[in-house]
């Protein structure tokens, strides 16, 4: 069932970013997980900018393509704070669990083939 077009996708999308950048503040996470937390919504709002889609601005990377990088940071970001030892911090651990799972979430309630409509 896809529900969300191209639009509500991009909301989300910079939905996203102003998340990755408060929650290192907001949850008090230490540098490591900050750090990836920073540098994810930098990322994110570059795909997010370069996306062929009505909130994209440069329109120079296809929504499907979007969509895959969504599909593989989903898993790596469920997996991350395991693979990189965050277990004395459990605020990182369940804010990238969390988003991993919204992540593929979204991916999954997409319609790639809205861009254009």
């Amino acid at each position: 069932m896809k529900i969300l077009n191209a639009k509500a996708h991009g909301c989300l999308d910079y939905l996203v970013v102003l998340i990755f950048l408060a929650a290192p503040s907001v949850l008090h996470l230490s540098m490591l997980p900050a750090a990836i937390s920073y540098t994810l919504a930098a990322v994110h709002l570059l795909v997010t900018i370069a996306t062929d889609f009505p909130l994209g601005l440069l329109k120079v990377l296809p929504l499907k393509w979007h969509g895959i990088i969504e599909l593989i940071v989903g898993p790596v970001l469920i997996a991350l704070p395991f693979v990189l030892g965050m277990g004395n911090e459990p605020a990182a651990q369940y804010f990238y669990v969390v988003n991993g799972v919204v992540i593929l979430l979204v991916w999954f309630l997409t319609d790639y083939g809205s861009a254009k409509k």
